[in-house]
């Protein structure tokens, strides 16, 4: 059975951070890409940022550029989502997601595998 089970989500002031973790087991870890989504009330969901770990490859939205970074600690068979100068339209419950291979950043129909989403607020 996969899991996927997101961890870090909270209340922070804008131009703060938050880190979120998603710990994955039920399928290889090596072999699966995993991505982060994120979902406002009210708005359609979106990509934010994605992590292949065979060939390197790191994936980010414009809007996240430069404010946050994926990496993942193989012992623990997590991925992270380092978030720092946060912003109140990043507001949203985010969402890991895991795939065999990367489908891009744009539609999570796309994805099989979701976890049950943390909640992130950014409001002063």
């Amino acid at each position: 059975e996969v899991q996927l089970e997101e961890s870090g989500g909270g209340l922070v002031q804008p131009g703060g951070s938050l880190r979120l973790s998603c710990a994955v087991s039920g399928v290889p870890f090596d072999d699966y890409v995993i991505v982060w989504f994120r979902q406002a009330p009210g708005l359609e969901r979106e990509g934010v940022s994605g992590i292949d770990r065979r060939n390197g490859a790191r994936y980010y939205r414009d809007f996240v550029k430069g404010r946050f970074t994926i990496s993942s600690d193989d012992a623990k068979n997590t991925v992270y989502l380092q978030m720092n100068n946060l912003k109140p339209e990043d507001t949203a419950v985010y969402y890991c997601v895991a795939s065999p291979g990367f489908e891009g950043l744009r539609q999570g129909s796309r994805y099989k595998y979701w976890g049950q989403g943390t909640q992130v607020t950014v409001s002063s």
